[in-house]
């Protein structure tokens, strides 16, 4: 039988995974829990009532459906233990154990690591109080930057000039104003220059790097307005050319990939590298232990090769070094959102028009996350129209042979759109397009991601 390669998630970078693995010959796809979107181009295998809710569902659901490889997307899961869980009922898993996923899951931790392995950082100090904290952003002064320690729903991040909001989101994240909640931050030096991210395929020792990308956290044209999980991204972004490739791999991921082992917990999965390019250098900014969300959507299209074969020998510990090749041109995703973005979405938001979107011939393809078919969720709405059910309902991808060209058709396929209540940004990937350095100026404002 055709092995089947079963990917884990809900939202637009699940829906990129399954379509570009759709692609690998020898293998069937299905998504689970999945969403209506994804639905109409791949298999979701029903869930059995006894499944159970959260990463234990997840796991029970993977096992019955006996994958020869399952790809874990978000980044909670894999911080729960979902990899140990399905490893140890015997299931070939492309992801991290939990041990490994604290690179993302702890700030503090990664930070450790970082030093550890003389991966150059941002200097930093951990705090468990107020008053540390307080003393730290003295130490550090503006721009402030201030990193609740573990997952935050895309909300565990302050960039500010503003000292008064930096303390107080620290005392918050703390558990008040005493700073006793028993939690922790991570105080920053703040790190100028142009944001880029790269992701590497590993498999414990050895890994393969994936086309750049550059994602656009804020809200607002020109890098303006609060930080999200990502407004869209380009790849391959202009940051980053070989010989910064060749930094990456070297000084970074390979390093990275000889503490985790030395520790006893090899890392196997995708190590998303956050950087920041500037006159200090190439600096590590945070690690993911997962594919980024919304770089993924730009970042695939780019990937030749059997990429399921490729996950699959990582997940193994046996990764092909050769199996990931590159296609020429570009890529730009372009997410559509509630008009109150990072805010929760209205009630009656939809969007017309969605599934013509897609055209294949003209490199234009559309992924699904927070929305659901009109007529099953509200009486009387046609079928046809997406309601919108969270912040980022939808991602819209284009490539071309150059950031333009596939800018060019993003923005005309967005431009074909009905529908209310959601906006996008009008600028991703405006400024590669014309060869110029990205928005990057700090806002005043307090900014969170």
């Amino acid at each position: 039988m055709t092995p089947l390669v079963l990917v884990l998630g809900t939202g637009g970078r699940e829906h990129a995974l399954a379509s570009r693995l759709a692609l690998d010959p020898g293998w069937r796809v299905a998504v689970a829990p999945g969403n209506e979107f994804m639905a109409r181009e791949h298999w979701i295998p029903k869930p059995d009532a006894q499944d159970g809710a959260g990463p234990a569902g997840w796991a029970a659901l993977a096992a019955r459906q006996r994958a020869d490889l399952v790809v874990v997307g978000p980044e909670a899961p894999l911080a729960a233990g979902l990899v140990d869980t399905l490893r140890a009922l015997g299931q070939t898993v492309y992801g991290p154990v939990r041990a490994a996923a604290r690179l993302e899951s702890s700030k503090a931790f990664a930070k450790d690591v970082m030093r550890a392995a003389g991966i150059a950082t941002a200097d930093a100090e951990v705090c468990d109080t107020t008053a540390r904290a307080e003393r730290a952003l003295d130490r550090f002064g503006p721009p402030y930057v201030v990193k609740a320690d573990g997952l935050a729903g895309g909300k565990g991040v302050v960039v500010t000039a503003d000292g008064a909001a930096a303390r107080a989101f620290a005392a918050d994240c703390l558990g008040g104003p005493a700073g006793d909640g028993g939690n922790r931050v991570v105080i920053e030096q703040f790190l100028d220059g142009e944001e880029a991210s790269v992701m590497a395929v590993c498999d414990g020792e050895r890994h393969v790097l994936l086309p750049a990308a550059r994602d656009y956290k804020r809200a607002f044209d020109g890098d303006r307005g609060p930080n999200t999980g990502g407004m869209g991204a380009v790849a391959p972004a202009s940051a980053v050319d070989a010989g910064i490739e060749r930094e990456v791999s070297q000084r970074i991921v390979a390093p990275l990939l000889r503490e985790m082992a030395a520790r006893g917990t090899p890392y196997r999965g995708t190590l998303y590298c956050g950087l920041m390019i500037g006159r200090a250098g190439v600096r590590v900014v945070e690690f993911n232990a997962r594919f980024g969300d919304p770089e993924t959507q730009a970042i695939l299209p780019l990937v030749a090769g059997n990429f399921a074969e490729l996950l699959a020998g990582a997940a193994r510990g046996e990764l092909d070094l050769e199996g990931a090749g590159r296609r020429p041109g570009a890529a730009v995703s372009v997410a559509l959102v509630a008009e109150a973005h990072p805010g929760a979405a209205a009630s009656r938001s939809w969007i017309d028009r969605l599934e013509a979107a897609s055209n294949e011939q003209g490199g234009i393809s559309v992924q699904g996350a927070g929305i659901v078919r009109g007529a099953a969720a509200l009486p009387g709405v046609p079928a046809d129209r997406w309601l919108l059910r969270g912040g980022r309902a939808a991602f819209v991808t284009a490539v071309g042979d150059s950031v333009a060209e596939a800018r060019e058709r993003a923005y005309g396929a967005v431009a074909r759109l009905g529908g209310r209540g959601w906006r996008c940004r009008g600028d991703i990937g405006r400024a590669a397009a014309v060869g110029g350095p990205p928005p990057g100026a700090l806002a005043t404002d307090v900014a969170r991601s």
